[in-house]
């Protein structure tokens, strides 16, 4: 019989329990020492900040010290500024948190802390002095300083007790998605057959995932303790050059899919050996080995040039940027193993070569979950001020809170939902402690002893990301009802009227948000669809270069973040037709051709400008809900577009510009057979469909 999994804790969640409740214990006792006027709150600030990588708790601390900070000080001027306007400042307030909201959701890195930390705590400190206003330096600096002492006591306690460090953790997850980029390109290489469908793109969908989550974890290393931060170059270096994979993977099944039955001995021969290197065989000189055959068997353009020699061409360069990708990968990670200070002259551009938007950003929901939270804080204030509530400036409090701690979802509803449900839960806990068990109490220790049961329990299901959630909710619900002790109001009435006052601001929240910010993850996959479409139609008309590697990014960070909402949307027929990676593929030969176009003098040059501009206005039409195939005119533009290149001196600029053609050609009309252009013509005929 299978025991329960609620009584099964790990080692690692018992200790992470044990850290936890050691820090907001220490921070408890510096804040009751100091006699500030609210120690719960460092308490609870210990087990917010607190998580199971040490790395992730300092550089999250980093962030939300300097956003308390900087909420402490937009309170400190706002509220004696309007002290006379309850209204223009509860609305001063609310803009303040909408402001920082939006500023934090378009940051996806441990950065947006730091405005999220400055919208929240602005309301922690501000709603409080509405009523009050003449103890608003005293009261903000109270919270800033018992928020302060809860960061760095996790901080301490997390970094020296037992460290789990990122390091490890991030080079685990590296090695696996190395692994399973390794065996999709073996899968690639050897398939004989058409790949399936839904099996391949769920592969796919997880391999962007996962390097998503690795550039997030990144973000932690320059904190660690690990000796892994002093590579940090190198392992972003690396997860670059995976993030290539992807494109160029599927863009080699493509290849296979359209020659297959066509291919020449050696190139088959080829594959089964670029199979056998990536599969592990190193013999000395291997890579050097594959890119000379490579070299050797690639076609030559000419005048007589067609579909099928550009197409060959094409597969045998993604093959040889294969070989580079595999090697480089395998080359830093044996530097990050060996821990060497310099990088190999070959690989140190690698590390230099930073992409600044590697995230997809939407501004127009950062700015509606602005507007939603704007919209709930005024709605509770409204109450509070025109009723003349005693609590609800506590309610205000929790409305901000909830309007941005889960603003980052596409329907942040669920979660504030199972939020107040357990909050609800707490408060016959919170009373039984409140009213029975802390009045006997009359030493440090004897409260230590009392809380233990509860937190040490609560903080193993902290510990479990299945329960994060839940547990958390059981803790604040009764930290927040602990803090009543802090200012002599420990009694049943002033009990009900707190967590009432809580309730009404989480409800709020509630309300708010699934009225103006609940949308479904079929909306936002069509709205991720639509970014990029719109990006690929931008690109088509760009008149400067496109910078290397912000465009591949952030479309394989939409392909990760599509891969959830697909599995969540469930049977859509025009999500079921989509396909990102594909649209990946796209805009990556339309960088190439932009970037060729600009160094070709002849008369090729024109018609690649005008077969942009159609694929241009087609993904135009795509990004504005109109959708539909390529138009029939594209055809004719491609092959007039091919003839004119291969008409071309030889040059590096030509040869690129016929590789990404031939690339833009299989991802735009993957049904086409091969049909040679006819030099002749402007129009040139349509090749014949399979």
């Amino acid at each position: 019989m299978r025991t329960p999994a609620f009584t099964m804790v790990s080692l690692n969640e018992a200790l992470f329990s044990v850290k936890a409740f050691a820090a907001a214990m220490a921070a408890l006792y510096i804040a009751f020492s100091m006699g500030l006027p609210r120690p719960f709150w460092a308490m609870a600030t210990a087990y917010i900040v607190s998580g199971p990588l040490s790395g992730a708790v300092r550089s999250k601390a980093v962030f939300r010290v300097a956003g308390t900070a900087l909420g402490c000080a937009g309170a400190i001027a706002l509220v004696p500024a309007l002290a006379d306007s309850p209204e223009l400042l509860t609305l001063a307030l609310g803009l303040w948190v909408a402001v920082c909201l939006f500023i934090s959701l378009l940051d996806r890195t441990p950065r947006s802390y730091l405005f999220m930390l400055a919208g929240y705590t602005i309301g922690l400190i501000g709603f409080p002095a509405v009523t009050d206003p003449s103890t608003i330096f005293d009261t903000g600096l109270a919270r800033v300083e018992e928020i302060l002492i809860g960061i760095v006591c996790a901080t301490v306690v997390h970094s020296v007790v037992f460290p789990q460090s990122v390091g490890p953790a991030l080079l685990g997850r590296l090695d696996a998605t190395l692994r399973d980029a390794e065996r999709w390109t073996r899968e690639a290489l050897s398939r004989e057959t058409a790949p399936e469908g839904a099996a391949n793109a769920q592969e796919r969908q997880k391999l962007a995932r996962d390097i998503t989550e690795l550039r997030v974890m990144a973000t932690h290393l320059p904190y660690d303790t690990s000796e892994v931060r002093w590579m940090t170059r190198a392992v972003r270096a690396m997860q670059d050059r995976m993030a290539y994979l992807l494109p160029l993977t599927a863009g080699i099944e493509d290849r296979l899919d359209a020659l297959r039955g066509q291919l020449p001995a050696e190139i088959s021969a080829l594959l089964a050996d670029l199979d056998r290197w990536v599969g592990g065989d190193d013999e000395e000189g291997g890579a050097d080995r594959l890119r000379a055959e490579i070299a050797r068997l690639s076609p030559v353009i000419g005048a007589d040039t067609g579909w099928k020699e550009a197409t060959l061409l094409n597969l045998l360069t993604r093959l040889r940027s294969l070989v580079d990708i595999h090697q480089d990968c395998r080359d830093l990670r044996a530097h990050i193993r060996d821990g060497k200070s310099s990088l190999p002259e070959r690989l140190d551009p690698l590390t230099r070569r930073r992409s600044r938007d590697v995230f997809h950003l939407d501004a127009g929901m950062a700015l509606w979950s602005g507007f939603a939270a704007l919209l709930g804080i005024a709605v509770v204030c409204a109450f509070w001020i025109g009723t003349g509530w005693s609590s609800g400036s506590a309610a205000a409090m929790m409305t901000a809170v909830f309007c941005c701690f889960f603003a980052s979802l596409d329907d942040p509803a669920p979660g504030i939902r199972l939020f107040l449900v357990f909050t609800l839960l707490s408060v016959p806990l919170a009373a039984f402690y409140l009213l029975v068990v802390l009045p006997s109490f009359d030493s440090f220790p004897m409260l230590v002893l009392g809380l233990a049961p509860t937190f040490l329990t609560l903080g193993v299901f902290v510990a479990r990301p299945a329960t994060m959630g839940k547990a958390m909710a059981l803790l604040m619900g009764v930290v927040g009802s602990l803090s009543l002790l802090d200012l002599g109001t420990g009694d049943f009435a002033s009990f009900l009227n707190s967590n009432v006052a809580q309730v009404v601001g989480i409800a709020t929240a509630l309300l708010v948000t699934q009225l103006c910010r609940s949308v479904g993850a079929a909306w936002s996959a069509r709205r991720l669809l639509r970014a990029g479409w719109s990006e690929i139609a931008a690109m088509t008309a760009a008149r400067s270069g496109i910078p290397v590697g912000s465009f591949e990014n952030r479309m394989l960070d939409r392909v990760g973040l599509l891969s959830s909402r697909l599995a969540l949307a469930g049977p859509q027929q025009d999500l079921a037709a989509a396909d990102a990676v594909n649209d990946l593929r796209v805009g990556l030969n339309v960088a190439e051709l932009q970037r060729a176009r600009r160094a070709l003098g002849g008369p090729a040059a024109p018609h690649v400008a005008r077969l942009l501009g159609a694929v241009g206005q087609h993904f135009r039409g795509l990004s504005s809900r109109r959708l539909g195939t390529p138009p029939a005119e594209v055809l004719p533009m491609m092959d007039a577009a091919l003839s004119n290149l291969s008409a071309e001196p030889r040059s590096a600029e030509r040869d690129r510009a016929v590789i990404a053609l031939a690339g833009l050609r299989r991802a735009l009309f993957p049904h086409l057979t091969f049909a040679a252009p006819d030099p002749s013509s402007e129009s040139l005929r349509e090749p014949v469909t399979a």
